[in-house]
This record gives C-alpha cells, structure tokens and sequence, in this order.
C-alpha cells in the first residue's frame, strides 16, 4: 500500500477521532458551565471519562493536557488529576503495519540495515512506538517510528484543546492562556521533526559530557529520517521497579542527584531545558545512574531570561521585591502590580522553599497530601482577586519541570542540601557567557532553530 492510501485510511480514524475528543471537550464545556450557574455536576467522574477518552487516542492532546495539569488552575482539579494520571501507552501499529511504514523512511530493502528487528513494539507512546534491533556490527539500537499522518493529528488536538481553553477562560479568567498554549503548540508540532530530537540527542551529549552518571543515547544517523529515530540502545529499569527493589538511601539520593543536574545543568549553563520530565523519559542503571531516553520537548531560552530565573530566586532568598518585580519582567510578565506579584510570590515561594535551606532535607518536609494543593488555590483565588495574569511562553516549561522533578524526588525519597546543589550549579553564572556557550553548542550540534 502506497503512503498516501495509508494516510488516506488514516483519514477516517482522523474523522472518528475528532468526535471523540469534540465530544469530550464539549462534555467539559457544559458541566463547566452547569456549575458557574449552580447546577450540580459531578466533574470528578466526568475528568475520569476524559481520561479513558484521551488515553486511548495515539495523537499528542494527553501530552499537552499532562503539562497543562501542573499550571496553577489552568484547568479544574478534577481535570488536572485525571490528567496527570494519562500514560502514554497507546496500542501499537501491528508488524505488517510497521514494515510498510519503515520501507517508506528507509527503503525497501531496509530490513537488510539490522541484522535484527523486533517485530513486537517495547514501547507505544503519543507520537509513535519504539522497537529494539541490533546493526549488523552487532549494536543494539531502538528504532522510535512515528504513526502516519501525525501532523494532521496535531493540529486536530491542539483545536479542541484551544476550544477547551477557551471555554474555561470564559468562566475563569485567573490564568490567561494565550501564551500558555501558543508554548504548547510550539513545542508539539516541533516533536513531529525527529532529525530535530536527532540534534537534541547530540545537544545533550555535549552539555553533560564529563557527567559519567548521566547517559544520552547517540543518534544513528543514516537510519534515521524525519519520521524514524533509530538512536543507541541504553539499559536501565523504570523509576518503578527501581523503588520496588526497596533501594538504599544512598542509592535514592545518587539518583536524584543525577535528575537535578541533567535538568539544571543545561539550563543554567547553556539555556536549555527538557520540557517534560516524565517517569517514562528515563530509567536508572545498575550503578545508580540515568539513562535518558526522549528529547522531544526542548525550549532553548535567552540568556536574558536565565537571568531572571537566577534573579528570582535570589529575590525569594533575600525577601527582595523591587529584584523580584524585575525579575518577573524579564521572565515576560506584563502589566504587574505589586498586590498581583505578591501573589506570584506565594507560588515562587513553594517551588523554591527546599532551595532556601542550607541542610540535608526532603524535597517536601510538610507531610500534609494537600499541601501544594492549598498553595494553588490560595494563588488562584489571589489572582482571581487582583485581575489574573497572562503567563508568557517561557514560563511554561520552566513550571512544568520544577513541578515535575519535585515529584519524581518526592517519590524517590530523596534528602539532598537542595541549596547546595542549586547554588553550585549556577556557580560563575554569567548571562554574556551563557549566550556564548548557547551558540557554541547549538552550532555544534546542528539544532534547527524555532519552527517559522
């Protein structure tokens, strides 16, 4: 079968996937609205028939839907818990499926290019499935292909997910989303471009060479297109099974240790960040070190706005407004007062809070489940109260990360000196040089710049 009959085919799926996800949006629209004019709604099980819906699509809305959970009241918190819990593990494409699809990125003759080729899929995600094959000079690799027709997938997501927005915005306007999905979108149509996360790979393995405990799969070239990734194989088990084998503390700290200096290495040093720090994007190694396994979702910042994310948290240290106030400028917050930036505060202050302390400590001391819960709704209606606030893109992924990462060193269990470990990271910092080494490395990489 010819590609186009392939996408062809593909289009009736795409048809009966756009009802589902429009009658999923439009269920949210009307019990939102059911419960701004006091009817009684039971949004818990409505989010929870949401998530069956989303869970069940290949295409990328329970990505975005993931990252849109961890802003504050971007969308209710029924929503944002279901959401949450979305993995992405659709049902993969079937073996003839697959050899069709990766004869039109490699060539007919392209199982001659392995010596071996699982037929079984060890991984279905959002955007497409990973199989495990060895080269013929003996290399295991995984092979990440993408399902057909994705791009058109895409962009039926991200209009229901804007209409979704839309409505919430409507009846609360605390959060201004425009940025917010203008990030997102971004962001999704550029993991479509796998000679794109090809750069991120070697992006990634030169800012954290030197970093023994951190592993980043290298790319392999040749076998690789637009629409297949075929990368270096790394072993490691799952955050899961990591904890089920009741690890030793030394063992959880080792590993939470490697987690924050993969993320805020880069980010510090070089201006990038991994986006989405999902329990499914890495694995731990036999020595207590990472294998890192997607890289999809990068943003590269300005060395400005590093700046104010250094600046803010130092402002957070020294209880200094007027060095916070422009700090949330440079971020690219407009129209602030000083009564709705004491707001914003209230929410830099529970992310940085374990970054304050000088000592050996949990990622969260307070052992009360609905702790950040209470923050969020405190912020919320603060924000309700001084007019809302437009987030701007860049705060997006900065937010997703820390919210992110805290979890994942919530669970592990981990007691660092937070503190110690953020101020050696950013030790020397310096805006003019980060912009250097930005360019060096982006250059050297061969990173595309922004989509147009």
């Amino acid at each position: 079968m010819a590609e186009r009959d392939l996408d062809r085919g593909s289009m009736f799926g795409e048809i009966k996937r756009l009802a589902r996800t429009s009658g999923a949006v439009g269920g949210i629209a009307a019990r939102l609205a059911g419960n701004r004019i006091g009817i009684r709604t039971d949004k818990t099980a409505h989010a929870e028939d949401l998530r069956a819906i989303l869970g069940g699509l290949k295409g990328p809305l329970m990505k975005v839907a993931q990252i849109l959970s961890t802003i504050p009241d971007a969308i209710p918190a029924e929503y944002a818990e279901e959401l949450a819990h979305l993995q992405a593990n659709a049902p993969a494409m079937g073996w003839s499926f697959v050899r069709r699809r990766m004869a039109n990125e490699l060539g007919p003759d392209w199982e001659r290019k392995f010596a071996d080729f699982e037929r079984v899929a060890i991984a279905a995600a959002s955007l497409g499935q990973v199989h495990r094959a060895t080269l013929p000079d003996g290399r295991k690799v995984a092979a990440k292909l993408q399902y057909p027709d994705m791009s058109a997938t895409v962009e039926a997501d991200l209009r229901q997910l804007k209409v979704a927005i839309a409505v919430y915005h409507r009846l609360d306007n605390a959060i201004k989303q425009d940025d917010v999905f203008k990030e997102l979108a971004e962001r999704v149509r550029e993991e479509l471009d796998y000679t794109r996360e090809a750069a991120h790979l070697r992006l990634y393995r030169l800012m954290l060479a030197g970093h023994d405990d951190i592993a980043v799969p290298a790319p392999i070239e040749d076998l690789s297109t637009r629409r297949l990734l075929t990368m270096e194989w790394l072993d490691g088990i799952s955050i899961k099974d990591y904890l089920a084998g009741n690890p030793s503390q030394e063992s959880r700290n080792a590993v939470a240790k490697a987690l924050f200096v993969a993320w805020y290495l880069p980010l510090y040093r070089y201006g990038v960040i991994h986006g989405d720090p999902h329990l499914g994007n890495f694995q731990v190694r036999a020595d207590q070190g990472l294998s890192l396994l997607d890289f999809g979702a990068i943003r590269v910042f300005p060395a400005k706005f590093i700046q104010g994310v250094v600046d803010l948290q130092q402002a957070i240290e020294r209880n200094d407004d007027d060095q916070a106030f422009h700090a949330y400028q440079a971020w690219g917050f407009t129209g602030l007062t000083r009564e709705k930036m004491e707001v914003l505060n209230e929410w830099a202050r529970f992310l940085h809070e374990p970054l304050l302390q000088d000592r050996v400590r949990p990622i969260q001391e307070n052992d009360d489940p609905t702790f950040g819960r209470s923050v969020v709704e405190r912020v919320h209606a603060g924000l309700q109260r001084t007019g809302g606030v437009r987030p701007p893109q860049e705060f997006v992924l900065i937010d997703r990360s820390a919210i992110g990462l805290g979890s994942v060193f919530l669970r592990l269990g981990a007691r660092l000196n937070w503190h110690r470990l953020y101020h050696e990271t950013i030790e020397g910092f310096d805006a003019a040089h980060l912009a250097e080494r930005q360019a060096a490395v982006l250059a050297e990489a061969r990173v595309p710049g922004p989509l147009p």
